[in-house]
């Protein structure tokens, strides 16, 4: 199993003027640990679900272009866009350019969004949720279609139209696709038929494991090899020990599970990662 690392909070100690040198840090830190994967939220504003809104929060791939620089193995991507934040054509080539600038390190992350109030604090459309998981299929499709070096004609959608998906430069190598949620009746069904990857809630493993045997059948049923998909959680909460951690997602190991992503705390992201990163990779490895 790997580890990945997503940082959701930017309330460091020494405040706005900090948080670039923090995040660079994090990149060294993340490479030193052995840190597959280096993730940040894609919000306007804070989760009010968790944290104030008024929290600082950054534009996520300008961030991630940031940790381009100060990172040289480590994937990078969002966990996870919001299909309604940008259009399909432009967020394939923003992604693109992130993978030329990394050297082949960006990854999509994507889902169908949810929170209104950034939307309507920001003037951005919020479709109801159908139409959301309508647009979020299609943005998918486009991805794709801009991404093929032989395919740069028309798209043609319900919600989006595009006369050429022209993507030059062309990424490194294909972005691998990440869907986040675990909706069983949508969101595994676009998992099966279009994602490289899943991400779910490390909630329990039975509940893991149910999801799991949903996405399996979605796979049937559209014919995918469900073995190709990448499994990934989303472990929350504060790590204290590396032992108790590790024991806890051989569980999911056991699944199938190929990457555990915690979350360190926001006011000193890379001294935990200095201190935690490094014995829990080297543990999870073993699994």
């Amino acid at each position: 199993m790997r580890l990945g690392v997503h940082v959701i909070q930017f309330t460091v100690t020494e405040g706005t003027a900090g948080i670039a040198p923090e995040l660079a840090r994090v990149g060294q830190a993340v490479e030193a640990a052995g840190v597959s994967h280096l993730s940040v939220m894609d919000h306007y504003f804070q989760m009010e679900r968790i944290l104030p809104a008024t929290d600082p929060m950054l534009e996520g791939y300008t961030t991630l272009g940031f940790l381009a620089a100060h990172t040289a193995t480590t994937r990078l991507g969002l966990l996870v866009t919001g299909v309604t934040y940008r259009h399909p054509g432009l967020l394939a080539k923003i992604v693109s350019t992130v993978d030329v600038l990394s050297g082949g390190r960006a990854e999509l992350g994507i889902g169908a969004a949810w929170y209104d109030r950034e939307h309507r604090g920001l003037g951005v459309p919020y479709p109801p949720v159908a139409e959301r998981f309508e647009r979020l299929e299609e943005t998918l499709r486009i991805c794709q279609q801009m991404w093929d070096p032989d395919n740069n004609g028309a798209f043609e959608g319900k919600h989006y139209c595009l006369e050429e998906t022209l993507c030059s430069p062309l990424p490194l190598s294909k972005p691998p696709i990440l869907i986040g949620g675990g909706g069983e009746k949508k969101t595994l069904r676009l998992v099966a038929q279009y994602a490289d990857a899943c991400n779910l809630f490390a909630s329990s493993p039975d509940d893991v494991a149910h999801k799991l045997d949903v996405l399996r059948g979605h796979c049937d049923t559209v014919g995918r090899d469900y073995d190709t998909i990448e499994k990934t959680v989303l472990a929350g909460g504060q790590i204290a020990d590396a032992d108790t951690f590790v024991k806890d997602m051989a569980a999911y190991a056991k699944l199938g599970v190929g990457t555990a992503i915690v979350v360190p705390p926001g006011d000193a992201p890379a001294k935990w990662i200095d201190d935690m990163g490094a014995p829990i990779a080297t543990k999870l490895a073993d699994l």
